[in-house]
């Protein structure tokens, strides 16, 4: 099958833990389903009844949720989006609940569903595995549990969880993730632990979903910093819906305060901008750059890298209108190597299922 359009980031939405996961959880928390009435785990990040979460277009006629069918994703993603393989990431309150044993056993029944109902059904789609970043211990059972399966072709994580990513209770995480050329997806959303601004609670959904560029900041920083690409030099992060423009400043201050205080960080041998072109990869959509072609030419070239883009549609959220998902104004080096050549470099294991 020729690989001409890789969509890094497709959104299949689980119906509901009664009407999707209960097979597939163990008999333990399929009785606390029933027995405590458990059911729309949805993250207050994608209601999804927001229209952020899905164009009016991508929405089921039935009133289910965006994402929820299988035949409607493969007529958006494959024949009105042009994609020729997608990446599916789910995004469901697996990953936000306190109890890390529920955590667990609903990351597994997650990422079985999508094995047998989405991943057997299409031999386009590959998927994330989805893990409980609550606790360390059980992610890494995950991960060992479905790295044997090469339709799985990274990690999926929210981009503010409890603690920040760097820290070292994380690194066994992560040398799984290397030794199984598995990226580390930091998708946009929250589990909750604190406020999502750096300064205090927002009043309104749109200013959360604003300066969620925040925490990808801070996570970038907390990886780079805490040393994990010095023990894990081969790791690659991929960036979900953190939006592009803002990166060209980001690494500048992140260069010149290096310089001023790595007395603190001796371990970061090298420019932080020179380790997020190595190590970090960022998804095209959305891309919140200017209008016009010279200064979308202009954030590109300042980032300084044409091997950091990922094509993505972000489907069924809405990011854009009408049928094409590329960004205008995009040089076309840029697109030849962002729908393909990128991802199948980002994502290793893509080669290895086709």
């Amino acid at each position: 099958m020729a690989v001409t359009r890789i969509d890094c980031d497709i959104h299949p939405a689980v119906g509901g833990t009664r009407t999707t996961l209960l097979p597939y959880l163990s008999d333990h928390w399929k009785e606390q389903v029933a027995s405590r009435a458990i059911d729309g785990l949805d993250l207050t990040s994608y209601p999804p009844s927001m229209p952020l979460s899905g164009r009016a277009d991508w929405r089921p006629s039935n009133g289910t949720k965006p994402g929820s069918d299988l035949a409607m994703v493969q007529k958006g993603a494959f024949e009105q989006l042009g994609a020729s393989h997608a990446i599916l990431n789910v995004l469901y309150g697996a990953q936000a609940v306190f109890d890390a044993y529920m955590a667990a056993d609903f990351c597994k029944a997650i990422n079985d569903w999508i094995a047998a109902e989405w991943l057997s059904r299409d031999p386009r789609l590959r998927a994330s595995i989805v893990v409980p970043m609550q606790d360390p211990d059980l992610a890494i059972e995950e991960i060992e549990r479905r790295a044997g399966d090469v339709r799985f072709v990274s990690i999926l994580v929210l981009a503010q969880g409890e603690t920040l990513l760097g820290r070292r209770h994380f690194w066994p995480v992560y040398r799984l993730a290397e030794k199984y050329k598995l990226p580390l997806a930091i998708h946009a959303g929250t589990q909750y632990r604190q406020a999502p601004s750096s300064a205090g609670w927002p009043s309104h959904r749109y200013e959360y979903y604003f300066v969620e560029a925040q925490a990808f900041q801070a996570q970038i920083l907390s990886l780079i910093y805490e040393g994990v690409f010095g023990k894990f030099p081969d790791l690659k992060v991929v960036l979900m819906e953190s939006g592009v423009s803002w990166l060209p400043a980001f690494m500048w201050r992140a260069n010149k305060t290096w310089r001023g205080v790595r007395v603190e960080v001796p371990w970061v041998e090298r420019e932080p901008a020179a380790i997020i072109r190595d190590n970090f990869r960022v998804t095209m959509q959305p891309f919140d750059a200017p209008a016009d072609t010279k200064s979308v030419e202009e954030i590109i070239d300042q980032i300084g890298s044409e091997e950091m883009f990922l094509f993505a549609s972000d489907y069924p959220h809405w990011q854009f209108d009408g049928d094409d998902p590329i960004p205008p104004n995009l040089p076309k080096s840029i697109i030849d190597k962002m729908c393909v050549d990128n991802p199948l470099e980002t994502f290793p294991r893509l080669s290895l299922a086709n």
